[in-house]
């Protein structure tokens, strides 16, 4: 059989392999990084030898996506306020295979191993048999089981008991925008959970609460707060969707900015809310104001 042809082999398997690396790091500018780098060295492989073009392009770039997670997880230690994943959007809504990874699973996943977190994303989710999860870990297959099973322990907690259907989130969240920049503080509460939780990541760079905002009174009072500030003006929209799995949407802030909103949402009860203010990681979403 002849080798497989290089080019056509990774850009078939480009899409999958970026969707791994970012649900690895939480960060599409690094697992674009990743990506590349595994190009650079798939260039130079002797293809002859590879049997299964797939099987090595995955298993390279998890092994590169392990080191940097190492680093990554060092770098989150000292991080200024909550840290949450970079927002990626959905323009057609769509939940194609690795995308039932949302954001509050992404979080869920930050508090693993990394070898726990790569055990877990590449069986559970992104069907590798535990085979491949073990070439790709240096790990044999047992210990890759005990790696995911533990995973799955941990995360289970982070999936609703109750998922919300697209269109309801949409209009939660839409709901969710109006009584926030209204100050209806009767609203919000008929939204919000008992115990909702408030991320929002500044990284430093832009006003953000420096710890999470827990409880729907306070989390409600927050808000109502803010919309009084504000004058009770609804931001400019620039998008709504998906972000990472979650109903959310775009908005250009009262400081001129672009920052994401996200809901987590449990039986037609928003959960938590997640809010993206850092400019590092809004850089890909800049481009929606030039359109607004």
């Amino acid at each position: 059989m002849p080798p497989p042809d290089p080019l056509a082999a990774f850009t078939r398997l480009r899409p999958r392999l970026s969707r791994i690396a970012y649900r690895m790091l939480g960060s599409q500018a690094e697992a674009d990084d990743m990506v590349q780098e595994a190009w650079l060295r798939w260039a130079g492989v002797d293809h002859a030898g590879v049997a299964d073009a797939d099987a090595y392009l995955v298993r390279l770039v998890s092994r590169l996506c392990l080191d940097q997670m190492r680093s990554a997880r060092a770098r989150h230690e000292t991080y200024i306020g909550p840290w949450l994943p970079e927002p990626i959007i959905d323009p057609d809504d769509s939940l194609e295979q690795g995308q039932e990874v949302t954001l509050a699973l992404m979080l869920a996943l930050e508090r693993l191993s990394p070898l726990e977190r790569a055990a877990f994303l590449l069986h559970d989710v992104f069907g590798q048999p535990f085979e491949a999860v073990a070439a790709a870990l240096d790990r044999d297959v047992a210990a890759c089981r005990q790696l995911a099973t533990r995973a799955r322990t941990h995360v289970r907690a982070s999936r609703p008991r109750f998922p919300v259907a697209p269109e309801r989130g949409r209009e939660i969240a839409a709901a969710f925008l109006a009584a926030s920049h209204n100050g209806d503080l009767s609203g919000l509460r008929g939204l919000l959970a008992d115990d909702v939780v408030l991320y929002a990541d500044g990284g430093g760079k832009r006003i953000a609460v420096m710890n999470p905002v827990r409880t729907q009174d306070k989390v409600s009072r927050f808000f109502a707060g803010l919309a009084a500030k504000h004058g009770h003006t609804l931001p400019p929209v620039l998008w709504t969707g998906l972000i990472d799995g979650l109903p959310g949407y775009v908005t250009l802030a009262s400081d001129g900015e672009v920052q994401s909103t996200a809901f987590a949402i449990d039986d037609d009860r928003i959960t938590a809310i997640y809010i993206t203010r850092n400019p590092d990681k809004l850089r890909h979403l800049v481009g929606l104001a030039g359109n607004a």
